[in-house]
């Protein structure tokens, strides 16, 4: 089973969800017309399917390997990663004046489910140099991104993220590395592990970002500085020249994601690797974060990338497969799985879980675009504020329905699911560490109540709820069953989470302890209702279109049939979290540690 991109669906989450037209309207982006990225998606489609999606399954068996300190990726990857940087799909959404193509981050995410998708292993190489290419460019010197970014956004150079330590893990104040400066630059040792693409035969340089301490700096994060540290050390006219003193140790066995290489790194082993710093001393963390933001959308984007491919392969096999009588007419025949109603209801989990997704992933992405590009002042500070709310929900809400999706698709496949063969067991293998990456989803949860709804009271959450509100209200002013029924769902939806956002933040500042504990819940409510904000939003214009017989009638009936199973079967249970948000803080801590 390989990966046809969902182009219809995807053309319509950009137009009619996250507003194509109002984004390409925004200064800068006047290219980004339909008619260009209708080609853009067309292309990419066929990219991602014939050309990235058929390496996937090879990549996860022959794994990358490490051989005399150099890592080589699975076979056809590297003709595969020229073949993409040929066709100029690394600069889509960059600065033009570094070599990028200054197309909106809307169309870039699309692109990166598409490639996600097709072949997450190789994907992740060029998830982890578009995080480097826009934290130097945010933060970098003049000479810096003249240096780095020209290559690095055509992809002839990729970046990479070295933050964890082995004894630090997420705790990134206990980081040992040091950076003792020498002359114009500083020499940096220390081990860093868990770096993906750290070392590999796909590009002629990487360019690794480094978190060190500098001697006199104090401790905690307020200590901690960002630097460029090459493999290669550029020559004078910007070529590659000799090696730097780091190099890859070791490569991790893992559960899944085999073909992407994840390196241990070993820094200054013959001395000190000459790296340079970026930006102020001590601020390093805040400047990675620019980094671990643009990371963790992309990570969200994985999730419902590999929920995608789990879902296109359980409708494949539950089509084909045939087994038991129909469970919709009184024939005694065997029919095609598809007929038995506990496989729809899986099928359609699957379904508008992952239309959900791409509606709100989407939507960030757009505002993404509106807080870099919008004329008004105000307006791109609403955008900021949005982003900065969303995006933890997006990378742990999305990745959490990843592990689920891809374990429905399994059940899907029943026995057959288990056995490798099939290829439904490894978007599970794959799909288990997104919800570790880029700060696992319990420290997205504790940054979502934490950080973005104790710093404005919940006001931009309250934002988006007046906004559902208004679908609502437009919903129920229009004849049919079915808006009437997500007319209800959405405004119930609304209610929850305006409920469950006052109360964390009232109790984030009386007991953080208590509204720590309800994080999780409040998360995946939130990420739920917005979901199905979302989904009604598409419903409405489905209903609109069928009614004007405007586009394809199976196409738009099946956003509002999709739309109200959401309503009808996932909204509940998820609005019911409302309860264990606000309980879970009397038992969670109750016990003492030695009664574990």
């Amino acid at each position: 089973m390989t990966y046809a991109a969902p182009l219809a669906d995807i053309r319509f989450t950009l137009r009619e969800i996250a507003g194509q037209a109002d984004i390409a309207a925004l200064p800068g982006y006047e290219n980004a017309t339909d008619d260009m990225i209708d080609a853009v998606l067309e292309e990419a489609g066929k990219l991602s399917g014939n050309v990235l999606a058929p390496l996937n399954r090879t990549g996860d068996q022959q794994g990358s390997r490490l051989e005399n300190g150099v890592v080589r990726t699975p076979e056809g990857f590297v003709g595969v990663y020229r073949q993409f940087i040929d066709g100029g799909w690394n600069s889509l959404p960059f600065d033009p004046e570094f070599g990028g193509q200054g197309m909106p981050w809307l169309l870039a995410t699309a692109m990166q489910e598409m490639w996600q998708s097709a072949n997450m292993g190789f994907g992740l190489v060029l998830l982890l140099n578009q995080g480097a290419i826009d934290a130097i460019h945010h933060h970098g010197s003049p000479e810096q991104k003249a240096t780095y970014l020209p290559r690095m956004i055509e992809g002839a150079w990729t970046g990479t993220m070295n933050l964890t330590e082995p004894q630090a893990g997420s705790d990134l104040a206990q980081l040992r590395s040091r950076a003792v400066p020498q002359g114009d630059h500083y020499l940096i040792t220390g081990q860093k592990i868990f770096i993906t693409y750290g070392e590999h035969d796909l590009a002629e340089n990487i360019v690794h970002l480094v978190l060190a301490r500098t001697p006199d700096a104090p401790p905690g994060v307020r200590g901690i500085s960002l630097f460029i540290v090459p493999k290669l050390l550029p020559n004078p006219d910007g070529s590659p020249g000799k090696r730097n003193d780091v190099r890859c140790v070791s490569i991790e066995h893992k559960l899944g994601i085999h073909a992407s290489p994840t390196c241990v790194m070993s820094f200054g082993d013959d001395g000190g690797a000459i790296g340079w710093r970026i930006g102020e001393e001590g601020r390093g963390l805040s400047y990675m974060f620019t980094m671990m933001n643009n990371a963790r959308l992309a990570v969200g984007v994985q999730g419902l990338a590999i929920a995608e491919r789990a879902y296109q392969q359980a409708v494949a096999y539950a089509r084909t497969r045939v087994q038991s009588k129909d469970d919709t007419r009184p024939d005694p025949k065997p029919v095609a799985i598809v007929r038995h109603a506990d496989i729809r209801r899986m099928l359609m989990t699957m379904r508008s879980q992952i239309e959900a997704m791409r509606g709100l992933g989407y939507y960030t992405a757009a505002a993404i675009d509106c807080a870099l590009k919008h004329p008004d002042t105000d307006a791109r500070r609403k955008a900021q504020d949005r982003v900065d709310l969303l995006i933890p929900i997006v990378k742990a809400w999305f990745t959490d329905l990843g592990n689920e999706i891809a374990s429905l698709g399994v059940q899907v496949h029943g026995g057959m699911g288990f056995i490798e063969e099939t290829g439904a067991a490894q978007h599970l293998r794959d799909a288990r560490i997104l919800p570790i990456y880029e700060g696992t989803n319990g420290i997205q949860a504790r940054d979502l109540v934490g950080r973005k709804v104790a710093k404005d009271g919940g006001e931009t959450m309250r934002g988006l709820t007046a906004e559902m509100r208004a679908l609502a209200a437009e919903l129920e002013v229009v004849a049919g069953d079915d808006t009437a029924v997500l007319a209800d769902a959405v405004a119930k939806a609304a209610d929850a989470l305006d409920d469950a956002t006052a109360w964390v933040a009232e109790t984030g500042k009386a007991d953080i302890g208590a509204a720590l504990a309800g994080s999780v819940p409040f998360l995946r409510l939130a990420g739920t209702a917005l979901g199905g904000w979302m989904l009604a939003k598409g419903a409405l214009v489905a209903h609109r279109r069928l009614a004007s017989r405007e586009g394809d009638p199976a196409f738009n009936e099946a956003k509002i049939v999709t739309a109200r199973f959401y309503a009808e079967v996932i909204l509940p249970p998820a609005l019911a979290q409302l309860g264990p948000l606000k309980s879970a803080g009397r038992t969670v801590f109750a016990l003492a540690e030695e009664q574990f």
